[in-house]
């Protein structure tokens, strides 16, 4: 039985090309972030992949990058759940600046203690704790049972919901997670077994 689970952070954004602290506010890829989705595809595809069905966001910039790599691999018409539990990480107050403004307004440390503390949210948003609290659950009641039916499933989220889900398939603290980045458009190949542990995973990014 192939479980197959792949996930894949968003294609460069607007916003994130402007430094700013995004959350669950919803601006669209770049041309560049276009790019990183649609190569993702390529990568997929090159290595043989073919899904049964897709998560992803509410969020356009996610929607997106998944539409793509579906379209790069030729399978447009496979069932795709979108749900706000798969949404990136709620910045609150922090929504919107630029990240050399906030450290302005804020301070260095306290934006520093917000970014980088597992369970310090920022005022009006959520901590990665709390975003874990929030993907683990969803994950447990819909995308691991697909996956251990022998569904293969591809995820197109977030940086902050997709550490979350990686915390958990890799068993890493809340240290280890916190220094974790995610490279935008870069897709990461899981197999588990039958309990949902993971046996193999490989990275395609690069």
């Amino acid at each position: 039985m192939d479980r197959l689970l792949v996930l894949c952070r968003h294609g460069e954004s607007e916003w994130n090309k402007l430094n700013l602290f995004t959350g669950w506010k919803d601006p669209n890829l770049t041309e560049k972030g276009v790019a990183e989705a649609t190569a993702a595809g390529k990568k997929l595809k090159a290595e043989g992949f073919v899904f049964d069905l897709a998560y992803t966001s509410v969020l356009t910039r996610a929607q997106r990058t998944l539409d793509l790599i579906l379209t790069e691999l030729g399978q447009t018409g496979i069932p795709i759940t979108r749900d706000q539990a798969l949404n990136e990480r709620d910045y609150g107050d922090l929504s919107g600046l630029n990240k050399d403004e906030a450290r302005q307004k804020f301070g260095e440390e306290q934006v520093h203690i917000w970014r980088r503390s597992f369970d310090v949210p920022p005022p009006g948003g959520e901590s990665l704790k709390d975003t874990a609290a929030r993907v683990l659950p969803y994950y447990a009641a819909h995308i691991e049972p697909d996956v251990l039916s022998g569904k293969r499933v591809i995820v197109a989220a977030h940086g902050n919901s997709l550490r979350a889900l990686i915390m958990k398939l890799e068993k890493l603290s809340p240290e280890q997670i916190l220094k974790r980045e995610l490279a935008t458009g870069a897709p990461i190949v899981y197999r588990l077994d039958e309990k949902g542990e993971v046996i193999a995973h490989v990275d395609l990014a690069g």
